[in-house]
């Protein structure tokens, strides 16, 4: 049963908001066995969004169209859908007392052009808004079925639950299911992942497997399609062990898993505590860390050395070394996490330095250049050591790769595994 998802609003198309409800509603139908083959956003023109309704609706079974149910002038959506149709707009009398009943229960009169709401194209009929004032509408288009919800995602959920989900379901005449994975990694570029991925990733293979790149983790997509669901699971788990084996440690997590609650689960495991001393990241790997719940387990505390004289006030960093390597060098990163390691009493400390950028670069160091220090115990031993990234990228982007660049060097020597693997990792 082929679905299309067509999304409606100039700030969708303007790029001001985000389309959540296109990501969620696709989820929800990959979980009833329905592909969605496309994503459309059209932008508040009456015509455009009638074209793109007869254009969808001969191409699939399904329509879930959202947006553009309000009250105002550039709300087109119910017109649109009547013209696509070739039907006129007609009022329901039940929605006029649905909307008037909303707004005396806030103590107010229902305003003359909330009225428009409760129109719809002849031969369609209302899906009720339990939480709002716009209702959605259910018509049939060829062999295509419509479904429109309001764009307000906490309405759009409750219309889809209550609803269209049980529409499409006894709509449909498969039993097919669709299940997913995904596998997050980070330390080695895309084309590296997919080169380690090899056949796996043929398009005519069953479960399909994918990479995408986000806030620079690569990220290995598996989907399974098969009649039999018991089949889809276990073709979705061989398939998935085979991608761990070919990515390897540096792949951290499924699904939502984050590099920092990875990190963070392996501490706690452990037994181990962290201190962090950052320059160029000011605080982000302390941050991130922080972020998870149950973090206080391992995190100690940091510091944010930005200005030479912190660095050596507070982390006991010899000021001749600044001096004679500057502030961003593996000497004064191993300084730093040294004195994070001996002032915190930690296991382990991470320490970075370097020039983020856009101005402060040089030949020897340009933008993007970026020490990461770490020093741990082992016993009575204190072991310290640095490794160099080079990382392109506006400030921000630079910022924030450094922090997942020290997580995952951390995250990686906890494991015992080869530091060498990280494709941004220079060996000082």
């Amino acid at each position: 049963m082929p679905a299309i998802l067509l999304s409606i609003g100039d700030e969708l198309t303007l790029g001001q908001t985000v389309d959540t409800n296109a990501a969620w509603l696709s989820a929800k139908l990959s979980g009833l066995g329905i592909a969605c083959s496309e994503h459309r956003t059209v932008s508040d023109d009456l015509d455009r969004i009638a074209l793109n309704i007869q254009q969808c609706a001969a191409l699939a079974e399904v329509l879930i169209i959202t947006g553009g149910l309000g009250p105002t002038d550039d709300d087109l959506t119910r017109p649109a859908l009547a013209k696509a149709m070739g039907v006129e707009l007609i009022e329901d009398p039940a929605s006029v007392e649905h909307i008037a009943a909303y707004f005396h229960g806030r103590g107010r009169d229902m305003p003359l052009r909330n009225r428009v709401q409760a129109t719809h194209p002849m031969t369609s009929t209302m899906i009720e808004n339990t939480c709002g004032t716009a209702p959605g509408i259910r018509a049939t288009l060829g062999q295509c079925e419509i479904f429109v919800t309001p764009g307000v995602p906490r309405e759009m959920f409750a219309m889809y639950q209550r609803d269209i989900e049980p529409a499409i379901k006894a709509m449909a005449s498969t039993t097919r299911t669709i299940l997913t994975a995904k596998l997050n990694s980070f330390g080695s570029g895309e084309s590296d992942i997919a080169e380690k991925l090899g056949p796996l990733m043929a398009r005519d293979r069953n479960p399909v497997v994918g990479t995408t790149v986000s806030n620079g983790y690569v990220s290995v997509r598996i989907r399974s399609e098969h009649d039999d669901i018991r089949k889809a699971h276990a073709e979705l788990d061989r398939t998935l062990a085979l991608v761990k084996e070919k990515v390897g440690p540096l792949a951290f997590g499924q699904d939502e898993t984050t590099l920092q609650e990875a990190v963070i689960a392996l501490l706690v495991e452990q037994g181990k505590t962290i201190a962090t001393a950052e320059s160029c990241t000011g605080g982000m790997i302390a941050g991130m860390l922080t972020d998870v719940a149950g973090s206080s387990a391992a995190v100690l505390g940091g510091w944010v050395t930005y200005a030479n004289a912190m660095k050596v006030e507070q982390l006991g960093v010899p000021l001749a070394l600044i001096e004679q390597h500057g502030a961003v060098s593996r000497e004064v990163v191993e300084a730093m996490a040294q004195g994070a390691l001996e002032r915190s009493g930690a296991d382990f400390a991470l320490s970075t330095s370097g020039i983020a950028g856009p101005g402060g670069g040089t030949a020897d160091k340009p933008v993007g250049t970026v020490w990461i220090g770490m020093a741990w115990r082992e016993g009575e031993t204190t072991h310290i050591g640095a490794r160099l990234a080079r990382l392109a990228g506006d400030r921000e982007n630079i910022r924030d790769r450094s922090a997942k660049c020290a997580l995952q060097l951390l995250r990686l020597k906890l494991m015992g595994e080869d530091l060498d693997q990280l494709k941004w990792a220079s060996k000082p």
